[in-house]
């Protein structure tokens, strides 16, 4: 497996990941009441937006050519590290 096919892989578990917190939460939110409820929304309204841009980046990684996808993988990385600890942020706080 070459280097850029274990980077796209690592990228689609960690969607999978984000997709089964997201379910985890919004069972949750469903369960709330109407002011945690709000609380809920809000998170995974953007936790759905940084799901969607990890998941354009990723298409973008997969169509890119080797030349570029060798510059790309280095701000992928920058904002995979910041949209993980958002998303771990997000998670804790409804995890109490």
């Amino acid at each position: 497996m070459s280097e850029r096919d274990a980077y796209v892989a690592k990228l689609k578990a960690r969607l999978d990941e984000w997709n089964a917190d997201m379910t985890r939460l919004e069972a949750k939110a469903r369960e709330a009441q109407a002011d945690a409820r709000l609380e809920y929304e809000k998170a995974l309204k953007e936790m759905a937006a940084q799901r969607e841009r990890a998941q354009a980046q990723l298409k973008e990684m997969q169509s890119a050519g080797e030349a570029a996808w060798n510059d790309m993988r280095k701000g992928a990385e920058t904002a995979l590290g910041e949209m993980s600890k958002a998303w771990e942020n997000a998670t804790r706080h409804f995890n109490k």
